[in-house]
């Protein structure tokens, strides 16, 4: 079975950082990007970062870009998402999401920064 669990998140004060996980199994995951997305509170879920296994490359959605930083240990099937200077707008549940053609999505964990 295909399965992605994303974990880490927690309450942070303004300004601060946090390191999110996302564990994956069940699929030959050099071969997928694997992306981040969050789910404000009654809002839309949205991307915010995405990497490619095949070959390293990532995408940052402007409002995070020079703030968070995904990688990746194609070894452990892990992706990881270092978030700095964490604002109230970054609040949300974040999930992390395999495509390859077809997405497969995980239960997302909550990110709560306080101002």
């Amino acid at each position: 079975d295909v399965q992605l669990q994303a974990s880490g998140g927690g309450l942070v004060q303004s300004g601060g950082s946090l390191r999110l996980s996302c564990a994956a199994s069940g699929f030959t995951f050099d071969d997928y990007v694997i992306g981040w997305f969050r789910q404000a509170p009654g809002k839309a879920r949205e991307g915010i970062s995405c990497i490619n296994n095949n070959n390293g490359s990532t995408y940052y959605r402007p409002a995070v870009k020079g703030r968070f930083t995904v990688s990746s240990d194609n070894a452990k099937n892990m992706v990881y998402l270092q978030m700095t200077s964490l604002n109230p707008e970054d609040t949300g549940v974040y999930y992390c999401m395999g495509s390859r053609g077809v997405s497969y999505w995980g239960k997302g964990t909550l990110v709560t920064v306080s101002s």
